[in-house]
């Protein structure tokens, strides 16, 4: 009987201690083949989140480069509404991809709730997030278990407006023809620089008064349009000629999300300003370059999430491959 069946236990009466040494490693080699089929549904997961990062990536890169042309000076209320509209349907696809499900029917960034549709509009650009920020795991090894998903707030929500640290910002109000350039961090150490700072115009708007958190704030500096600014370790610039009462304020980076930048951009596309003078000209252009670095920070952090995405489809793979080499142990 051994010899036809080529093995050397025929039942556990032959050899107890072996028979449970064998149902011993039977066990491990059923749980190693569990461990693999894991790592298979992991990349599955992992996947498709990289291609939806992916194409939300591009798809910043193209309402990008729209801002970028609606910042055109000869293009006129006409124009600009045309772009809006091609952004509205941006916006759709965006929200589209914010919702995305995997082969199960299940949403990819709501976090542990998978059966919640994360993200649900009230108005253009406001957009609730009705997930949490839970990471659904997939045990893939004996020791390790790996995130397969990431949390919808993190991934479309929780992103630092202007540099990341600091951001200048135009007040709604004003009325002359002051544009505001992207706030620039000189001295990270400063122990003020992310305090609130505003920046008055007087009148005549030749000069204008710093107030700030620090002593000695200056009074009646003399502007010059495109000079420098400085103060408590950040540096920016006016350009054009702003009016009496005119405000600007560098105040530290919040979270803003991705509907609400586009939201408002194309709120601001759709408003004429022919009318409105070089107010407001002046309005669009801080609200464009406003736009554009909430942009360029939404990109980074859509970068910084694929790249965490990378890093565990790799891991993945390591693990995969010892768990082949075990398997052929086992066998």
């Amino acid at each position: 009987q051994q010899v036809s069946s080529g093995r050397r236990i025929l039942t556990p009466s032959d050899d107890p201690v072996a028979s449970a040494r064998v149902l011993e490693v039977s066990q491990s080699q059923s749980l190693n083949k569990q461990y693999d089929t894991n790592t298979g549904s992991a990349t599955s997961s992992l996947g498709l989140e990289e291609s939806i990062l992916s194409s939300v990536g591009n798809l910043i890169q193209d309402v990008r480069t729209s801002a970028l042309q609606a910042a055109n000076a000869p293009l006129n209320d006409q124009d600009r509404a045309s772009i809006a509209m091609d952004l509205r349907g941006r916006y759709q696809e965006l929200l589209g991809l914010a919702n995305s499900t995997d082969g199960n029917g299940q949403y990819l960034f709501s976090g542990y709730k998978g059966m919640t549709k994360p993200f649900v509009e009230t108005t253009l650009g406001n957009v609730t997030y009705q997930g949490d920020q839970g990471q659904r795991l997939i045990q893939i090894s004996p020791s390790r278990q790996m995130s397969v998903s990431d949390s919808g707030a993190s991934v479309f929500q929780q992103i630092k407006n202007g540099n990341g640290t600091i951001v200048g910002v135009a007040a709604v109000a004003n009325a002359g023809s002051g544009i505001i350039d992207p706030a620039t961090v000189t001295n990270l150490a400063d122990a003020n620089i992310r305090q609130p700072v505003s920046i008055v115009f007087n009148n005549p708007p030749t000069t204008f008064n710093v107030t700030g958190t620090g002593t000695g704030n200056p009074v009646n500096v003399p502007y010059t349009s495109g000079s420098t600014i400085s103060y408590n370790g950040w540096s920016m610039s006016i350009k054009g000629t702003p009016v009496s009462g005119d405000t600007f304020t560098v105040q530290p980076s919040s979270n803003v999300d991705m509907f609400k930048t586009l939201g408002d951009l194309i709120t601001q596309l759709e408003t004429p300003i022919q009318s409105g003078g070089a107010g407001g000209t002046a309005k669009l252009a801080n609200n464009i370059n406003t736009a554009l670095q909430n942009f360029d920070q939404s990109l980074q952090n859509v970068l910084a999430v694929r790249a965490s995405v990378g890093a565990r489809m790799k891991e993945v793979d390591s693990v995969k491959s010892t768990g082949e080499d075990l398997q052929l142990q086992y066998q």
